[in-house]
């Protein structure tokens, strides 16, 4: 039977009157989509809004099947301590999905693979934080979560178009091709893995830096980080470190949109001008 089964019934109380549920169980890798049966049931009774943050808090020990927290709304959190197969937050939907090495490992995680390949394929909203290195394909199709990480393999952010994306470490090849939408903020980035095709490398903006400093801190509260602890330990230094991806229309939009509401004006017209002008 799917874990998810377990899952349902040992969150009852929160499905029935949207009390906080704690639940901690083992995992293995012929355990696949956990949570997402949990979060169609959430959806199933509460609708799109889910639940409030941190409503049931799910965590596992062990390693994940595929797809782990696939799909899972607002109001689920599920906690791995482990390490997980592909998929991992796979069109996540408003849920949070957390990954860190197993609390008796004693290696460095910003040096290992933690999780697979294709993670946060088509994700809409929510948080995916990865304490460690993952593979290829990181973020394909985001378009509204936020995801952090210690380190990429080739084609992140593959065809974005909205979210956010912190990594704190190394990234493969081909960054950012075909993204149209969403922003990156990437540790000691090497300007010529990034396929400009779309994008432009930028310095962080200022108004940029506050929000980046915020995802950080919440990431390293919640995996431990040790990466990240030594860039907050030093934040002025660290954002010079940074650099932000920026698709070059999705920024030609969001600056019609400002100079709009600046002026009074009527917001889609204007910005339809702007994209048929160019």
């Amino acid at each position: 039977a799917a874990l998810d089964n377990q899952l349902i019934e040992l969150a009852k109380e929160a499905l029935a009157n949207k009390s906080e549920v704690r639940i901690d169980l083992p995992v293995r890798n012929v355990n696949r989509t956990v949570g997402t049966m949990l979060g169609a049931e959430i959806t199933r009774r509460f609708g799109s809004q889910g639940l409030p943050l941190g409503t049931i808090d799910v965590t596992l020990h062990g390693s994940a099947g595929q797809s782990l927290g696939a799909f899972i709304p607002s109001g689920l959190t599920v906690r791995l301590y482990g390490d997980s197969n592909d998929y991992v937050g796979k069109g996540i939907s408003g849920g949070r999905v957390i990954v860190r090495p197993d609390e008796k490992a004693t290696f460095e995680s910003e040096k290992n693979v933690i999780a697979g390949n294709v993670i946060g394929y088509g994700a809409t909203s929510g948080e995916i934080y990865i304490r460690g290195l993952v593979g290829e394909r990181f973020c394909v199709r985001n378009s509204g979560a936020t995801a952090v990480v210690e380190g990429v393999g080739d084609h992140a952010l593959e065809y974005m178009t909205g979210g956010k994306v912190v990594i704190l470490g190394a990234t493969g090849r081909n960054i950012a091709a075909g993204m149209s939408g969403g922003r990156a903020f990437i540790l000691d980035l090497d300007p010529a893995l990034v396929n400009a095709d779309m994008v432009d490398v930028l310095v962080v903006p200022v108004d940029q830096r506050e929000e980046l400093r915020a995802i950080v801190s919440d990431y390293s509260v919640e995996t431990g980080s040790k990466v990240a602890d030594s860039l907050l330990a030093d934040w002025e230094k660290s954002m010079t470190r940074f650099s932000m991806i920026m698709p070059r229309d999705y920024a030609r939009v969001l600056a019609a949109i400002e100079r709009a509401t600046r002026d009074g004006l009527p917001v889609d017209q204007y910005v339809m001008e702007v994209a048929a002008n160019g």
